[in-house]
């Protein structure tokens, strides 16, 4: 096996951390969803390609600007957060009956993507692109950088609402005690329709990021569940720093293992971290 330079490998740990980011802004309405509200929602990430095909449709065929998309995806899929939230408490649905339920809503998200957009793969041309910031011999692509950027600052916002206002305290409340905070006069039905909106339109930020670094396919809706899950569980549920993290750290051992060895490792980087941590700490997740 022939070590990398010092050069790629430091390209390598950018890479990573710039996947990372993805990761873990994927990951955080998730994690909101999964610690606070108790539903495990699979559509996030079905969501989360819608907003990337409407990031894509808005900017090749109507011109608009990948970032000005924000716009109008994020209150869109504000309401739709809370549309799904509404129809998930009216029928009393369960935790583990969530997930079946957002599943369907995934395949049906799916083949709406495919039916639009067909099954072809899509690529978005934008003229974030074609930038490249240099640092010495490293490049730093601009795409990348917003995404790193958008994933830092989300989450830190998240963290300071939650642990420094009114209204974050009072859903930290309605989630560890639900009855004690109802008779301190919490509105729970409202916040947890806030906080569906919330995670929903954090799906649509993702979107946009994957549209403008990735390319395109419904059936790639799959592949990132299971890495983003694994961030998810080692960030630990409902901590909004805790999937950047822990996906960054994945982002990087696995663009370094791919560097090192060869890519085909890559995927049994994120699961194998998951497996030591939950044998070491089981209750590191909880």
């Amino acid at each position: 096996m022939t070590l990398p330079s010092a050069t790629l490998l430091a390209q390598a740990i950018l890479a990573g951390l710039f996947t990372g980011a993805l990761y873990g802004l994927l990951g955080l309405g998730l994690s909101l969803s999964w610690g606070l509200l108790r539903q495990i929602n699979l559509a996030h990430f079905a969501l989360a390609f819608l907003g990337a095909y409407l990031t894509y449709e808005l900017s090749s065929r109507r011109g608009v600007d990948p970032l000005l998309s924000l716009a109008f995806i994020v209150p869109l899929f504000f309401a739709l957060g809370t549309a799904l939230h509404w129809v998930l408490t009216r029928f009393r649905v369960s935790p583990f009956n969530s997930l079946l339920v957002t599943f369907g809503v995934t395949v049906i998200i799916e083949a709406l993507l495919q039916w639009i957009w067909t099954a072809d793969y899509r690529k978005l041309e934008s003229s974030y692109a074609e930038h490249k910031l240099r640092l010495g011999p490293l490049f730093l692509p601009v795409p990348e950088l917003i995404t790193l950027g958008l994933g830092v600052g989300i989450s830190l916002a998240v963290w300071v609402a939650l642990r420094r206002t009114d209204l974050g305290k009072a859903m930290r409340a309605a989630a560890e005690d639900a009855p004690i905070a109802a008779a301190f006069g919490v509105n729970q039905n409202a916040l947890a329709l806030m906080l569906s909106g919330l995670n929903a339109a954090l799906a649509g930020v993702a979107g946009v990021c994957i549209a403008l670094a990735y390319t395109l396919s419904p059936s790639q809706i799959y592949a990132w569940i299971g890495v983003v899950f694994a961030a998810v569980m080692l960030g630990g549920l409902g901590r909004p720093l805790g999937p950047l993290i822990a996906g960054c750290v994945i982002g990087v051992t696995e663009a370094v293992t791919m560097a090192v060895t060869a890519p085909s490792w890559a995927p049994l980087v994120s699961f194998s971290l998951l497996m030591l941590v939950l044998l070491a700490r089981p209750g590191r997740v909880a």
